[in-house]
C-alpha cells in the first residue's frame, strides 16, 4: 500500500521563529568576528602552537563534516534500500547533510586563514596528498547531494532519483573514508597511523548524523505543531542504538589493536590511564555519557518510549562524538612525536614532552558558529521550500498502521 505524502514549508510567523533566526544569525556573526580577530592577530591568540596545529575549530569542523555524511544516511535507507518508512524523511535528510557540510567547511576554511587563497588549493592539485583528494570529495559531495535533493523534489526527475541516491551513497562512504584516512596515513603520530580509522569514521558518521537528524526532526515538528508518530521516531532511535554499539565496537578494536603492538603502549597509556583531561574525556564523556548512557536510554522499556529521553540521548551522543574527535585529534597531537625511535632528541621545540592545550574563546566561538550556520541554513530552507511533510503520523507513513485504521 503506497501512502501519499504532502510537503509544505513552515509558516515562520511566530515570535519564536524570529528569535531562533536572530539567535543563529548572531552566533554566526560572532563566529565571523572571531575569525577576523584571529586573522588580524594571528594564531598567537589561540591555544594552538607548533605541536598542536589542529585546534578546537578543527574538532568542530571534522565533527560537522563527518555528521554531514551520516545525516544523509536516512535518505539513503529510503532510496537505496527501499524502506518506505524513511522515504518521507529524505528531503530533510539531504538538506541537513548540505547544511552540516557547509558549516564544517566554513569553520575549516576560516581557521586555516587566508580564505582568499582557497582558489589556489581548488585549482592546483597535488594528487599525492590526501588533503587534495578531500577537496575533491567535499566539493563533489556537495554537488551530488544538491542534485540528489533536486531530483527528490522535482516530480519530472523522480524516475532518476534512485540512481542519484545510489551515487550519493557511494560517494559519501568514500568521503568519510577520505576523512578518516587523513589520520590513518599520518605515520608520525602514534595515535593515528591505523588503517581502521577509515571504516571507524564511517560508522561514527552514521551515529553523529542520525543523532543530529533526530533532534532537528523532533524540534521542527514540535515547534510547528505537526504530527510526528511513534513509528518513525522509534525506528530512528532504535537505529541510533545500533550505531552507538557499532562505534563502541570499533573504538574497542582500535584500542585493543594498539595495545597488542608494543610500540603503541605509550599512546594507549596516555589516552586510557594517565592523560589527564584526555583520559577523563575518553572514559567519562565519550564512553559513559556519550555511549553507555544513551544506549541504555534508547533501549530502556520505559525511557525508550519517552520523547524527552530520546532527545536527551541524541544530545549525549553528539557531546560524546565531539569528545571522541577531541581526544583523537588534540590528544593525538599532544602526545610527543617519536621521530627517531630509540634516540633521545634535545632541541628548543620541547621534543618528548606532552604538550598542553587550552582552546581560546575565539576558537570555541568559531567552532560553535559552524553549528549555527548549519542550523541557520536549515531554518531558512524549511521556511521557503517544501522540505517537511505536513504530517508524519503513523497512519500517514506506516502502511501497517494505515491498514489497521
Amino acid at each position: 500500500m503506497k501512502l501519499a505524502v504532502n510537503y509544505r514549508e513552515i509558516e515562520g510567523k511566530s515570535a519564536g521563529f524570529w528569535v531562533l533566526l536572530g539567535g543563529l544569525g548572531l552566533m554566526s556573526a560572532l563566529a565571523f568576528g572571531a575569525f577576523l580577530h584571529m586573522e588580524h592577530s594571528g594564531h598567537y591568540v589561540t591555544g594552538m602552537d607548533n605541536q598542536i596545529v589542529w585546534g578546537m575549530p578543527h574538532v568542530f569542523a571534522i565533527f560537522l563534516i563527518v555528521a554531514a555524511s551520516g545525516a544523509l544516511n536516512v535518505a539513503s535507507i529510503g532510496t537505496v534500500f527501499g524502506k518506505s518508512l524513511y522515504k518521507p524523511l529524505g528531503r530533510l535528510s539531504g538538506l541537513l547533510s548540505i547544511a552540516l557540510l557547509l558549516g564544517g567547511l566554513m569553520v575549516l576554511v576560516l581557521d586555516l586563514g587566508r580564505p582568499d587563497r582557497l582558489i589556489v588549493a581548488m585549482t592546483y592539485y597535488n594528487f599525492k596528498s590526501i588533503f587534495a583528494w578531500n577537496i575533491i570529495l567535499y566539493n563533489g559531495f556537495l554537488a551530488i547531494t544538491i542534485v540528489y535533493l533536486w531530483m527528490m523534489m522535482e516530480r519530472r526527475m523522480n524516475a532518476y532519483y534512485r540512481s542519484a541516491g545510489i551515487f550519493a551513497f557511494v560517494w559519501r562512504l568514500i568521503l568519510t573514508t577520505g576523512t578518516g584516512s587523513i589520520f590513518g596515513w599520518l605515520v608520525a603520530r602514534s595515535a593515528y597511523d591505523m588503517a581502521m580509522l577509515a571504516p571507524m569514521f564511517i560508522i561514527m558518521s552514521f551515529s553523529f548524523g542520525l543523532a543530529i537528524f533526530i533532534l532537528v526532526l523532533m524540534a521542527a515538528y514540535k515547534w510547528t505543531d505537526r504530527p510526528l508518530g511513534d513509528a518513525v521516531l522509534f525506528r530512528l532511535k532504535n537505529l541510533l542504538g545500533v550505531f552507538i554499539v557499532s562505534v563502541l565496537y570499533f573504538v574497542a578494536v582500535y584500542h585493543f589493536s594498539n595495545l597488542y603492538a608494543t610500540e603503541r603502549h605509550g599512546i594507549e597509556s596516555f589516552i586510557l590511564m594517565d592523560g589527564g583531561i584526555y583520559t577523563r574525556l575518553f572514559w567519562v564523556v565519550q564512553i559513559l555519557l556519550g555511549s553507555l548512557v544513551p544506549l541504555a536510554m534508547v533501549y530502556h522499556p520505559t525511557l525508550g518510549k519517552s520523547r524527552p529521553a530520546i532527545a536527551t540521548a541524541s544530545v549525549l551522543v553528539i557531546i560524546g562524538g565531539i569528545a571522541q574527535i577531541y581526544v583523537l585529534l588534540i590528544g593525538g597531537q599532544a602526545y610527543p612525536l617519536d621521530i627517531f625511535p630509540g634516540y633521545e632528541v634535545v632541541s628548543s621545540f620541547a621534543d618528548g614532552v606532552v604538550n598542553s592545550y587550552s582552546p581560546s574563546i575565539w576558537e570555541i566561538t568559531l567552532g560553535v558558529g559552524g553549528i549555527a550556520v548549519a542550523l541557520l541554513v536549515v531554518t531558512v530552507a524549511v521556511r521557503i521550500l517544501q522540505f517537511l511533510p505536513e504530517t508524519l503520523a503513523d497512519s500517514a507513513v506506516d502502511p501497517h498502521a494505515a491498514k489497521a485504521d
